[in-house]
């Protein structure tokens, strides 16, 4: 065992971290690397680094990836995506609304990584055909992918971990966080829309050619596709009632997964290919470095210096987790950012003595998600999408993204600062006359029987 446990923990955090941003190395090894380094320095030993693997994140990524994965062999995403611009007349400035709408929506219900997986390379034959730019499609298609993500528990990974680390279910990611998110969508998409009036032009003939396309051409098979949105309407249902039914999200994601598998007969090792395993490794490798954080005190040091800067007091420390959450999730990666965070919100939650800290998780939800629009590498769907657009001859340059990303990411976390001023104060005045009513109600019963009494009496 090292003497100083807690330094050396906190130096291959910093290491780790330091080379998961750089990329010289895949994030997955360096995260895989961290976590060996650990055991191997005995700061924690094979079982206790196996205690800090979540598997609830785990479990609901491969749950969904495998019913994801096998829903795409089917062409619905193609059709969908195709159907939209039809819908939209083949008009280009139409179109970007209509597969931004679509990416939001897809990225609520899924998660906004496969989502943008599924849209980009449709968005990039669809621009072809269009002979517009498809610069503007991508950065618009990142954006509402991390803001859409944002609205619900299986969106955005951040919510995932924070999901499985608290009691905060579907439906509560779903009424807190869905209002604010569709205002933020709609003024950033009005923005984008406004910016890019002049720059998007096309002629009559390409646009219809986008209405020849026969989209029911994409469908390549009926029977999988009418399985896979049985399970998939199946799977989100259960997510809504994993509350009352008391099983863990994970639990429903396999479950799904298990069942798509066993009504189509589809090949487990094909289907087990669609799972993208240098993510999972990479969030077992983050647990583990952060776990050995939280094992040696260092969160427990850093959460007495947060509550002593904001006084143990809920409302400054929700809005300087946001606007930490937002700056530090544009410039590095928000997975790791928020494996680090939970275990300090908990600990801040436990020193303070404080009942109710949901406040600190949606703070923490929305400066994360949305934080992750404000550069390329903020969120893993801008690099898988940047990366896509790359290997189709699009570039995307940090300072082309940059300049429209991040005025637009700080518009959205004022909007957010703004909503979670409110919710603080509507809930905390709801507290209050819960509080105040019992007492309120018994006096005006007293006070309408001792008038009563008087009366009587007279």
């Amino acid at each position: 065992m090292l003497e100083n446990t807690s330094f050396w923990a906190i130096v291959i955090f910093l290491i780790t971290y330091a080379v998961v941003v750089s990329e010289k190395i895949h994030r997955a090894v360096a995260a895989f690397a961290g976590a060996s380094i650990i055991m191997l320095a005995k700061i924690l030993t094979p079982d206790e680094a196996v205690h800090y693997i979540d598997f609830n994140t785990i479990g609901l990524l491969v749950g969904m990836m495998i019913i994801v994965g096998i829903t795409r062999q089917t062409g619905l995403f193609e059709y969908v995506a195709i159907r939209t611009s039809k819908m939209a007349r083949g008009e280009p400035l139409r179109v970007l609304a209509s597969l931004a709408l679509l990416t939001a929506v897809f990225s609520a219900l899924l998660d906004n990584v496969t989502t943008v997986l599924l849209i980009v390379p449709v968005t990039l034959a669809i621009t072809t055909k269009l002979k517009v730019n498809p610069l503007p499609f991508i950065i618009t298609e990142i954006l509402a992918s991390n803001i859409g993500g944002t609205a619900t528990l299986i969106g955005d990974p951040p919510n995932i971990m924070i999901g499985s680390a608290t009691h905060l279910g579907f439906m509560d990611f779903l009424i807190n966080l869905a209002p604010v998110v569709v205002v933020i969508y709609a003024l950033t998409l009005y923005i984008l829309l406004r910016i890019y009036k002049n720059s998007l032009q096309t002629t009559t003939q390409l646009q219809q050619a986008i209405m020849e396309i026969n989209e029911n051409n994409e469908i390549k098979d009926v029977v999988l596709l009418k399985k896979c949105i049985f399970v998939l309407s199946l799977t989100i249902v259960g997510f809504t009632l994993h509350q009352l039914v008391h099983l863990e999200s994970s639990v429903i994601a396999l479950a799904g997964a298990s069942i798509l598998l066993v009504i189509t007969r589809f090949d487990p090792e094909r289907a087990l290919h669609s799972v993208e395993w240098p993510v999972i490794f990479f969030f077992i490798g983050l647990f583990v470095v952060v776990g050995a954080l939280e094992a040696t005190g260092v969160i427990e040091s850093i959460a007495m210096f947060a509550l002593d800067t904001t006084r143990g007091s809920i409302l400054p420390a929700g809005l300087f987790i946001l606007w930490l959450s937002a700056v530090a999730s544009s410039f590095v990666d928000n997975i790791p950012f928020v494996a680090t965070m939970i275990p300090l919100i908990k600990e801040m939650g436990r020193l303070g003595a404080l009942e109710n800290i949901d406040f600190l998780w949606w703070s923490l939800s929305l400066g994360a998600c949305l934080g992750g629009n404000g550069t390329i590498v903020g969120a893993s769907a801008n690099l898988v999408a940047v990366g896509m657009a790359e290997r189709n001859n699009v570039l995307v340059g940090f300072f082309q993204f940059f300049k429209i990303s991040f005025p637009l990411m700080l518009m959205s976390i004022l909007i957010a600062m703004v909503y979670l001023i409110a919710w603080y104060t509507y809930n905390t005045i709801m507290v209050i006359l819960a509080t105040l009513a019992p007492g309120l109600l018994l006096s005006l019963v007293l006070g309408q029987l001792n008038k009563r009494l008087n009366k009587d009496s007279k």
